[in-house]
Parts: C-alpha cells; structure tokens; sequence
C-alpha cells in the first residue's frame, strides 16, 4: 500500500538528466488531451434583471505567452495592461448574443470583429445595457437592448481599474462612468532613477503578509500609478446623449449615488502613495457630493493602512455606504477594539448611521459582540446582519429594524456545517437599481448548496422572520445538479441550472405547481420545467469516467471522503495507478471535517493544469481528498503533519481495500497550500511513489506574522513553522518530486524562491528533483502554451515514476503495506 522508491533507482543515469535538463522548449501533450483541452467553454452569461433575456458570450480561456510577455505594470496590488488600462491577462467574451427565454430565439449583437464583451450593466427593468467593450488598446463603452441593437457611446475610454466603469444612476437614465480623461502620454522611465528604493520603521507592529503583493517600489512605479487609475466622474445621460463632468480627474476607489439620486458617495486616494502596503490600504477620503460634484460633507480621512493586524481591520469607519431603502442615509461598520482581532473587549464592532444632510452627529445603531462581516437590506428598515467569532469559527445572523431600533439573534451556526448551512438570502431588484432582500407575506428567501452525505443537493427555503419555521420549495434531485438562479417574470416560476454527470448544464425554465407531501428536506411544491438554452458537450469522451463519492474513516474515527473518478473503460476489480488530489483545510471540529464537499452528480469539465486529464491514460483519480486540520483554531498547526499524515493513510488505504487503487503506483499532486501538503508526505511518508507540487511555500519561516490559517507569529510558534517547512526536512525526501511554479509569482506566501530553494534542498541531498518555471506566469497559469506544457509535464512525471515504474528494481514496499495495513 505504500512506495518506498530507493535512492538509487531514484537517479537516471547522467546523459539522461542532462539531456532532460538541457532541453527548454515548449511541449505539448498528446493530440486528445489537446482536443479536451481547448473544447468550447459553456458561455458566460448575464441575465437581464427581469429574467426576460440572458446575454451570452463566449469566453477567452487562454491568452498566449507572447500577451503575458507583453507590457505588465505591478501597481500597488494590481496588474495592469498599459495598451488597454485593464487588468493584465483577462480577458471578456466574444460573439455577444441575446437570447430570449420565452421563446428562445436569439439575436446577435454587432460589435467590431476582434472585440470582447468585459462586462454588462442592465438597467432595471432589463430592457436595456451599458457594455463595456474591450479592445488591445482601448475600453469602449456601447449601449445596447434586448431586441439586439447596439451603438458605440463616442468619446469614452472606460477605465475599469478598482471598481465597475459604468453604473445605473437611480433614475434608469443617466450612467454613472469612470472615463479617462486627457491625461496625455504615460510617464516615461529615466534612465537614472530618481533615488535609491528605502523601507524604514521604528517601533512598528506586525502586519498581514498576504497584503503585500505587486506593490509600489519607485518614484517612477508611483507616477504610473497616478497615470493608470486616474479618471473623471462622469455622468452621461442616455436619453438626450449628454456628459458632465462630475468629479475631476483623481484616483477614485469607487463612487455610488444614494437611493434618491441626489447625492453622489465618492471614495478617492491621496497621495503620498505607500511602497509597503496595496492599494487598499493607501490614505483616502470619504465624501457625499451633490450631483454637480460639489462638496457636501466629508465623513472620514483615513490615514494609510500600514499597521493592520493580521487578520485585523481598518480603524475608522469601513464598508461606507447607503442605505438601499431610504432616500440618503449612510451605514458604516467601525471597530471598537482598535482592529486586532485578538484584543479582549466587550464589544467587537459597531453599527453607524448618518442622514443627509449630515447637520447632526452620526448615531450608533448596533454594537457586535463580534466582528461584523456582513450586511444585506430588506424591505423598510430590516438588516441582516452576520457575526463572526473568529475563535469558533461561527456565524450569528442577526435581524435588526433600524427605524424602529430593535435588533434579535436570528439564528447561529458553524461556519465550517455544509450540511445544516442555511444557504443566503435572495435579492430583488428595486426601480431604482439598488438590491434587498426579497422578503413576501412575512418569509426571506434562502438558497444555498445544500451538502449531504451524498454529495451538494442545492436548495432554495422560505424561512419565516418571526418564527424561523423554513418551508423547502426547491431542491435538487438526487440524481441530478440543478440550482435555482432566480424567479421569472412572476414569482410561480423561475430559471434553474440543471445537469448530470451525462447531460450538459442547461438552464431551463421551471414552474411552481401544487403543494405536496415530501419527506423532511425535500421539495413541497410539484416542479416541472422547460429548457432554455441547448448547450452542447463539447468533449463526449469524458462522458465514460465513472464518478461516485467515496466514505471512509481516519485512524482516529473521523470521517473522510473523496470522490473517486475512474478511467474511461475501467474493468470493476483491476487495480490501476492512481492519482491523489487535495488541498488541506482547518476545522474546528472532527463533525464538521468529515462532512462530504461537491457532487458525483456534475458534469464534467477539463480545463486548464488539471489533474483529472491523467484519466484519459487509465488513471484513477482521487479527487477533492479530504485532508482536515483538526484542533484549536490558535494551535491546529502545531499538528499538522501528524493530521496529513493520517488523512493520506486512510485515502490511501480505502482505495487500495476497493481494489482500485495500485499500491505500488500512487502519486499526488496539490497546488498552493496543497503543494506544501505534497512535499510534507513525501518527507513524511512512503505512501507515494512520486509527486508534483505546483506553486507552493516551502519555508513558512518566510512569513514570520502568519501563513494560511496560522495565527501566531514566528516568533511565538517557533516549532510549528519550521515542523510545516519541507525545505528543513528536504533530505528526508526520497521519492522523485517534480516542482511547477510562476515565475512571477506575487502571491506573498508563495514567491517562486520558495520552489527555486526546495529544489536546491532535495536536489542537494541526492534526492530526484526537476523544477519548472512558467516565464511570465503569476500563482495559477494562464498562458495557452503554459497550460500544454505543464500538461505534458504532469503526465510525462507520474507515466515515469508511477506508472511505469518498475517496481522489482525500485525496491520492496511489503513492510511500509504492513505497517498501513495495521
């Protein structure tokens, strides 16, 4: 049951590294991985607000090397493309069309040969949208409606960077727009710089690690920052086809009008701008303008951010915003323990609110016990509001009616409880744009995935405000995925995503019939539905793997799963190679970790690096392994080898007892924190035969002030850190390991030096190591000939050293069986 690859049938014979490691050129896998590989994507979709028509796309999935080698700026958290002011290699979806879901019929929308549909704004009565259309060097905003006309609005270069280019003003006619103004030529980098790069402190705290990506290093990075996220606030009226300048040219955060349409909500930074935090965390101001741009009051300046805790929240009001059902009148979440987590108070959070015109004082309507997260309006005054305890890891939702000030514990739970997960309120959508929570005859609607030891069965309830007696309307059958996305036209029907494991995702229009008798958690209306759209698969080959959900339990009686994929023709009783596919996460409790994610009952899908592409060459897959962290939120890492340790063992041991799984020829595969979990079981253990670990951190000593679901700091689990690190323990790693990372991987917890080191650790010790860069790539892969070649990488890997390996040389592995077996 377990693979003990020895030292020296690790090693190829020299002239065979070196011919592999002397040869750099792109590869690509076989021709059908390919043809799975670049099959038609499902398209994207935005669904008019009346769910009357649905505008769909086709999405761009892979841009090329020579788009992610092109111009790229690191701006202050960001990656920004110079040519077009977008984020650096994403992309829209090209052939826009409208389909119309009472008929299904479907117009083409005319935009120029090459352009992409970024994104869609309906107005409220989904009748028409603003378009924001890309191009290599532009972002054009275009109008467009439901009976497929669309014109070019002239004289508008979008600039989407940090919030929405193009906002409904309540009204439905006048848009709210982020337009680039004339800013001239883009700074141009001296050939001396303007100084030498400084960083210094005295007498600073620990801040989150995880804050400082792609940040601000020069006085030539600042002055491309001014340039690229400068725009002017514009409000351009649809009707009589008429601009006004609003808000002069800035680096605006994000602007939103209050419900009543008279006063504009604008948040805009201010330099001097930060080289040690992102932009989120830049100094800015807070302010409520008349519709002229003209200063009306100023709720908050907030200094830069530089001193956050970890896990901790600003000072100062944050969240700032209008209330959906009142004319004017703004909330804000506040903290009452200086935004460290950690400290001991009585009260976590605060409620404010401040009316127009902002003579008065603010007033508090809410203190939390513990930290807000969350805050949706209802009808009227009605708030819900989530709580988290962060120690617990629990949610309290509770109801308040901020006219009336009362407030009441609704209901708790575990955060981490798939299976009694209430799901979230659904919305509606009011004429004047803003969103609540749709609440009739005394119920809110809920919906939510709806986890079983089955597998997801998405549901949608209606839960009573006063009682909480829930009444179950829709749920998913049992042998069938389908969601509810939203009600129709009338509220006796509704849109719905259906598929199963051999039928494509469909949406299709379903009707509410009469009440009837169900069992407990099962649908009381009589459903039947119609399709919609006639999506077609797109790679039938995959329709032959088998998917099933498979329970077992770890050494200690926790429950565990996987869901368990076999090759196209498997033969019930053969034992194949097999493929191991996790990525570690924390809970409180055993209840909650063995709980079963996803679903058998999906379609399947291949996109990108995965690793489900090693069934179409006769491996089984082990997919979504559970591997839970169990124990205290402050100290579970102080166990988290022996945990993964145990979580692998049971994995291993319930697919080789199925007699599916090949105990000589196991391999595992994670990615990010997942390619930590690969290198500490193959230091760890000798389940494993190979593995591959993909842009992961492999020295958390790195991150002295926290790493993943890690609270303390270096300093204070000294221990922990390094019993993570598998660079400390590299000589103990004596499988073959194949090493991916970006090369430039921003992610602050997993820079491509980690990978660049541990290779070095492993290949140093004599153990069998290869490395690979993606030149270009940040922490997942994009690039089209990045994608192939990772692919043929992955598969050349686990065919060498899993598959066909030969096991008599490589050694005897009876002792490792027993020790597992026991």
């Amino acid at each position: 049951m377990a693979c003990i690859c020895l030292l020296a049938s690790q090693l190829t014979t020299a002239q065979e590294q070196n011919t592999e490691a002397n040869d750099n050129s792109w590869k690509s896998p076989d021709k059908d991985i390919l043809k799975i590989l670049h099959a038609p994507q499902l398209p994207r979709t935005s669904i008019s607000p009346a769910r009357t028509h649905i505008l769909l796309s086709d999405p761009i999935i892979y841009p090329t090397l020579s788009e992610l080698a092109g111009p790229m700026l690191k701006l202050a958290g960001i990656r920004v493309n110079p040519k077009n002011n977008y984020y650096h290699g994403r992309h829209g979806g090209t052939n826009p069309r409208i389909l119309t879901i009472k008929d299904g019929s479907i117009v083409l929308l005319k935009i120029p040969a090459g352009a992409e549909v970024m994104s869609t704004s309906w107005n409220a009565d989904g009748k028409r949208f603003a378009i924001a259309v890309g191009f290599e060097d532009r972002i054009e905003l275009w109008m467009g409606d439901i009976n497929g006309t669309v014109e070019k609005v002239p004289g508008v270069t979008l600039n989407p960077l940090m919030d929405q280019a193009a906002k409904w003003l309540p009204d439905q006619q006048k848009l709210l727009l982020r337009k680039i103004p004339n800013r001239g030529a883009a700074p141009q980098k001296s050939t001396i710089p303007k100084g030498p790069k400084i960083l210094e402190d005295a007498g600073a705290k620990a801040r989150s690690t995880y804050e400082s990506r792609n940040l601000l290093e020069t006085a030539y990075d600042d002055e491309l920052f001014s340039y690229y996220t400068q725009s002017e606030l514009v409000i351009y009226d649809t009707k009589t086809k008429k601009m006004e300048v609003v808000g002069p040219a800035a680096s605006y955060l994000w602007a939103n009008a209050s419900p009543d349409g008279k006063y504009l909500l604008v948040e805009r930074l201010k330099k001097p701008w930060s080289h040690e935090v992102a932009w989120w965390r830049f100094a800015n101001d807070i302010e409520v303008w008349d519709l002229k741009g003209k200063l009306v009051k100023t709720i908050v300046n907030h200094p830069i951010a530089n001193e956050v805790p970890t896990h901790g929240v600003n000072t100062g009001p944050r969240n700032v915003n209008w209330q959906a059902t009142a004319p004017h009148t703004l909330f804000w979440k506040e903290a009452l323990d200086g935004g460290n987590p950690v400290a001991k108070v009585d009260f976590r959070d605060k409620l404010m609110k401040w009316e127009a015109p902002f003579t008065g004082e603010p007033v508090e309507v809410f203190k939390a016990e513990h930290r807000i997260q969350s805050t949706w309006w209802g009808p009227d005054g009605m708030l819900v509001l989530s709580q988290r305890e962060r120690m617990k890891r629990w949610r309290y939702v509770w109801l308040l009616d901020v006219n009336k000030g009362t407030a009441k514990q609704w209901f708790d739970l575990n955060e981490n409880d798939r299976y009694n997960n209430p799901g979230y309120p659904l919305f509606t959508q009011l004429e004047n744009g803003r969103y609540v929570i749709k609440v009739e005859d005394d119920f809110m609607y809920f919906r939510g995935n709806g986890g079983t030891k089955e597998g997801d069965r998405p549901f949608l309830d209606k839960r009573n405000i006063q009682t909480g007696e829930v009444e179950r309307i829709f749920r998913s059958p049992k042998d069938k995925y389908e969601y509810f996305v939203g009600f129709g036209e009338d509220d006796n029907s509704f849109i719905m995503s259906s598929e199963s494991s051999n039928t494509v995702p469909n949406f299709h229009l379903g009707k509410f019939g009469e009440a009837i008798e169900a069992e407990k958690g099962e649908s009381t209306k009589a459903i039947t539905s119609t399709p919609i759209t006639k999506f077609e698969d797109p790679s039938p080959e995959l329709r032959q793997i088998e998917n099933k959900i498979v329970k077992y339990k770890r050494d200690d009686g926790v429950e565990l799963s996987f869901q368990l994929l076999l090759p196209p023709g498997y033969k019930e009783g053969t034992r194949v190679p097999t493929v191991v596919y996790a990525y570690p996460l924390e809970y409180s409790g055993a209840k909650t970790a063995g709980q079963v994610r996803g679903s058998s009952n999906r379609f399947m899908r291949i996109w990108g690096a995965s690793h489900k592409y090693f069934l179409m060459r006769g491996y089984a897959v082990l997919d979504n392994t559970a591997m839970p962290m169990i124990g205290d939120p402050e100290t579970v890492y102080d166990t988290f080898v022996p945990q993964l340790v145990a979580d692998a063992e049971a994995a291993v041991k319930k697919a080789v007892d199925m007699g599916i799984a090949d105990p000589d020829r196991i391999g595992v595969i994670g990615h990010s924190h997942g390619g930590l979990m690969v290198a500490n079981l193959l230091a760890h253990t000798d389940l494993f035969c190979a593995g591959i670990a993909r842009s992961g951190s492999y020295n958390k000593t790195n991150q002295p002030f926290g790493f993943q679901g890690e609270r303390r700091s270096l300093f204070e689990a000294t221990k922990s850190y390094i019993d993570c690190s598998p660079t400390f323990f590299a000589d103990k790693v004596n499988e073959p390991i194949l090493i991916i990372h970006g090369d430039d991987d921003s992610n602050p917890g997993t820079l491509t030096f980690q990978s660049e080191v541990f290779y070095e650790a492993v290949r140093g010790s004599g153990g069998t190591a290869r490395l690979v860069l993606l030149p270009f790539e940040d922490h997942g892969y994009r690039a089209k000939e990045s994608i192939e070649h990772v692919l043929w990488e992955q598969m050349n890997w686990f065919d060498k050293y899993v598959k066909n390996r030969d096991v008599k040389k490589q050694g005897n592995i009876k002792e490792v069986k027993e020790r597992i077996d026991k």
